[in-house]
C-alpha cells in the first residue's frame, strides 16, 4: 500500500556535454512516498513547492505513468527536498526520478531502466518547461550517465572510486523557471571550430570514465559554448573557476543550468584548500555560498 524512494542530486552537463552527460552525486537526496488511494492524485509537503498535480514534478510523473500503465488506484504523493531547488543540482530530476522507482515498486510493474528514466523525465517539464533527460539519468541510475534519444538510450557507466567533487552552491535569489531562462541565452547557432574543440573534450571525458581515470575527466572538463554565455548570470563564476584551479581542481564549470559551480578532483587532492578558493571566488562578487564536498552517487533506491 505504500514505497518509499530516495534519489540522489546530480550535475548535468559536466562542460562540453550539454544535455548528454550527467553524473549522479551524494551531495545531496529527495525522498518521495506513494501511498495507495481510492481516487486521483494528492500531494503532501512541508516545502515551498507546487501541490498541483499538474504542476509539480512528482504529480505529472504519476499522472503519466497512471496514464500509460493503466494503472486505476488514486496516488497520495508525500515530498521531502533534501536537493536545494533552482541551483543546478538537479532538484526536479532526483523527485521525479525517486517517483518513477516508487510507482514501479508499488505498483509492481518491474519496468527497465531506459523506461524508468523517460518516465521521470516528464517531470522536468514543471520545472524546465521541456523534457530533456542528463539529470534523471544519472538520479535514477547512478553513476555517469550519458543520454541518446530518439529512440531514447541511456549508457550508464561507474565512475573512478577516488573522483571527488567540490561544489559551490550561491546564496542567491533563483528566478522562477531558472532552468528556461538560463536555456535562452544558449547561442543557437556555433562555430565549426568551437564545435570540434568541445566534441574531443567530451569524448576525452568518456575515456576517463571508462579508463577510470579521474584526471582525464578533470582535465577535460572544458566548455567554449554554453559556459561563455551563461557564465554573467553567475556574480564572480571566473575569480570562482580561476582560484579553484589554482587551488588544485583538475577542472572547473557550470553545474548543470546552474548559478552552482562544481569543481572536479581526486581524494587525494586539498579538497579543504578548493573549497575554499571556491568560496573566496563568490565573496569578489559580495556573494556567500555553501560548499559541499562530494563524491559519485549511485542512482534511486527504494528506502522502505
Amino acid at each position: 500500500m505504500q514505497v518509499t524512494a530516495r534519489a540522489p542530486s546530480s550535475t548535468a552537463n559536466l562542460g562540453p556535454g550539454f544535455d548528454v552527460f550527467g553524473l549522479a552525486l551524494d551531495a545531496f537526496f529527495d525522498e518521495i512516498t506513494l501511498t495507495k488511494t481510492r481516487a486521483g492524485i494528492t500531494i503532501i509537503t512541508e516545502d515551498n513547492i507546487p501541490l498541483s498535480p499538474s504542476k509539480n514534478t512528482a504529480g505529472l510523473v504519476v499522472a503519466y505513468m497512471k496514464k500509460r500503465f493503466k494503472v486505476k488506484s488514486g496516488v497520495q504523493i508525500k515530498i521531502r527536498k533534501g536537493v536545494p531547488a533552482g541551483y543546478g543540482m538537479g532538484s526536479s530530476a532526483a523527485s521525479a526520478a525517486a517517483t518513477a522507482v516508487a510507482f514501479d515498486r508499488l505498483f509492481r510493474l518491474y519496468l527497465d531502466g531506459n523506461t524508468l528514466v523517460e518516465c521521470a523525465g516528464v517531470g522536468e517539464r514543471a520545472s524546465a518547461g521541456s523534457i530533456h533527460y542528463d539529470n534523471v539519468s544519472a538520479s535514477v541510475l547512478g553513476g555517469f550517465v550519458i543520454v541518446r534519444t530518439k529512440p531514447l538510450d541511456v549508457i550508464r557507466i561507474t565512475p573512478p572510486a577516488d573522483l571527488r567533487l567540490c561544489v559551490a552552491v550561491p546564496k542567491l535569489k533563483v528566478p522562477p523557471k531558472k532552468t528556461e531562462v538560463s536555456r535562452s541565452v544558449i547561442p543557437k547557432q556555433v562555430n565549426l571550430s568551437d564545435s570540434v574543440k568541445n566534441l574531443s573534450n567530451a569524448a576525452a571525458i568518456v575515456a576517463g570514465f571508462l579508463k577510470k581515470d579521474s584526471t582525464m575527466i578533470g582535465t577535460s572538463i572544458q566548455d567554449v559554448i554554453v559556459e561563455p554565455a551563461r557564465q554573467h548570470l553567475i556574480p564572480g563564476f571566473s575569480a570562482v573557476k580561476k582560484n579553484a584551479l589554482r587551488a588544485g581542481a583538475l577542472g572547473v564549470t557550470i553545474s548543470g543550468a546552474g548559478p552552482s559551480v562544481i569543481a572536479f578532483a581526486t581524494k587525494k587532492s586539498d579538497l579543504a584548500k578548493i573549497a575554499t578558493s571556491m568560496k573566496n571566488g563568490f565573496a569578489t562578487a559580495k556573494t556567500d555560498c555553501d560548499v559541499i564536498v562530494c563524491k559519485p552517487s549511485s542512482g534511486a533506491r527504494i528506502t522502505k
